[in-house]
């Protein structure tokens, strides 16, 4: 909840934070339950053990921060 807080509150990472959440987001999500856009939980916990060592781990607000800034970055390197 406070990296979503985080992130409501920085306008300019919107377009990057909504583009990061479509990569995470699994394909015709609508056809299983519970018919909502949420993230694949497997995905999830992948990253968060590559990144902390840690399934358990709690997620980092500043360490989420940065990293949308990073791929807000590399997005506007391509362009």
């Amino acid at each position: 909840m406070a990296v979503l807080v985080a992130v409501i509150v920085r306008p300019k990472l919107w377009p990057t934070a909504l583009r990061v959440m479509k990569r995470f987001v699994p394909n015709v999500w609508w056809t299983r339950k519970p018919y909502l856009p949420l993230p694949d939980m497997k995905l999830l916990r992948f990253r968060i053990v590559t990144q902390y060592g840690d399934p358990g781990a709690p997620v980092s607000v500043e360490d989420t921060l940065a990293w949308l800034r990073w791929c807000k970055a590399q997005q506007q390197l391509r362009s």
